[in-house]
């Protein structure tokens, strides 16, 4: 397969995918009062509060994009921004505890999903995509630009 065929099939792929894991996530996230938007805006500060530029870096998302969510989730009371001792300006965001309810509630179904694509997929081959996808997602993160020629 010539690397032009294998970028193309792997970014179709990875499109394809994208739009599967959303339509999944906003079927999981509904029962709870969440969006996928939502679930994973608070997914990424469970652990701890984070300024919403770092929100967006870990998801590869805009920053516009990760603000937009926050301040509706502070709005809902979901979640609520908190001092920064690193920067004043830019505040963390961590989650409230009816966001870790609602967070809470999506986990049954998750968990079910899980196990039937490691049932689908083996657990060997779940662990081999976990790897390769990181993988992609680094070596794609290290490319600067796009090389002229």
């Amino acid at each position: 397969m010539k690397e032009t065929e294998a970028l193309s099939r792997t970014a179709l792929g990875v499109f394809r995918l994208n739009g599967q894991f959303l339509a999944v996530s906003e079927q999981l996230a509904r029962p709870a009062g969440l969006t996928a938007a939502w679930w994973q805006v608070l997914g990424a500060v469970l652990e701890e509060p984070l300024p919403v530029a770092a929100i967006a870096r870990r998801m590869g998302i805009t920053r516009q994009s990760v603000q937009r969510v926050a301040d509706r989730l502070v709005a809902d009371g979901l979640a609520r921004y908190e001092p920064n001792p690193a920067h004043r300006r830019a505040k963390l965001v961590t989650p409230t505890e009816q966001g870790r309810a609602g967070v809470d509630r999506i986990r049954p179904g998750h968990a079910r999903l899980a196990a039937q694509l490691a049932e689908a997929l083996g657990q060997d081959e779940l662990a081999e995509t976990v790897r390769v996808l990181e993988r992609l997602s680094q070596a794609m993160h290290g490319l600067e630009t796009v090389p002229e020629r």
